[in-house]
């Protein structure tokens, strides 16, 4: 729509609650929806009294909620309406439907404004070399290069973390365990029981030309706003090695393959 002059400004419009009852007085309070309202001025204010436009501060004047005519009002005189047009500097509370996304500042619309199970960022990182180690049980040792940290934007927000990591061992039939760590706590692993290892996950090494995968996915809490590292740690039965993104065999042969394995993170508004 093209306009002659300047384009007209959508402001906080606002038409009071009806003012039925002139009861010879000069002073009237202001509502809408049945709740006090409280102008700019009397220049952000349409009065209409018997069907005429008053003069702002002339005519009536506003203190907070309360509308004053320059006069008692009489029997019989008609308040017909009183429009707020909001403050011309200020917005206020825009009208519905009147902010359009180029309106509002990057980064302005905080987790605080987001709700319960919004996405608000999500970080990865690829392990694309392989790795070893003949750390064994019950001693964990951390996978280079496969740990990512993020700083979340709000104490309640969650942590969703998944794990899709390869491994292999020298020797058939050994064991092989793996466990999910923030910082330096062990999370996503299971109970206590006498000796057995608490882990995420857990495979057997049926051949060392092969590879196993070690999927894990954990909804954390980790009530911070610092930055927090999520790592993934290995360890094997008594004397055997474990690859990761190899196999134990690892022949130089088209019928072989190495892998790639992740760690990717997204803070989940809580």
């Amino acid at each position: 729509m093209a306009y002659i002059g300047k384009e007209p400004i959508v402001g906080n419009f606002q038409k009071c609650d009806a003012i039925s009852v002139v009861n010879g007085q000069a002073a009237y309070t202001l509502q809408v929806s049945s709740t006090n309202v409280s102008p700019e001025s009397a220049n952000h204010m349409l009065v209409s009294l018997n069907g005429i436009l008053q003069a702002p501060t002339t005519s009536f004047t506003v203190s907070g909620s309360t509308l004053t005519f320059a006069s008692n009002l009489a029997t019989g005189d008609v308040i017909d309406f009183v429009m707020l047009l909001g403050n011309v500097l200020d917005l206020g509370v825009p009208s519905d439907a009147t902010v359009s996304t180029a309106k509002i500042v990057d980064g302005a619309v905080t987790s605080a404004k987001l709700s319960a199970g919004k996405v608000l960022q999500v970080l990865s990182t690829v392990k694309t070399d392989t790795f070893s180690t003949a750390s064994e049980t019950p001693t964990f040792t951390d996978v280079t290069g496969l740990s990512v940290s993020i700083t979340p934007s709000s104490t309640s927000s969650k942590i969703l973390i998944f794990v899709n990591m390869y491994a292999s061992g020298g020797v058939s039939g050994m064991r092989h365990y793996s466990r999910l760590v923030r910082g330096s706590t062990a999370i996503c692993v299971g109970d206590s029981a006498g000796s057995r290892l608490q882990v995420s996950a857990y495979n057997v090494n049926e051949r060392t030309a092969t590879m196993n995968g070690f999927p894990i996915t954990f909804l954390d809490s980790p009530n911070t706003t610092s930055s927090t590292t999520y790592k993934v740690q290995v360890t094997a039965e008594t004397a055997d090695t474990i690859y990761i993104n190899r196999s134990g065999l690892d022949s130089n042969a088209d019928t072989y393959a190495r892998t790639a394995s992740t760690i990717t993170v997204m803070e989940v508004a809580g």
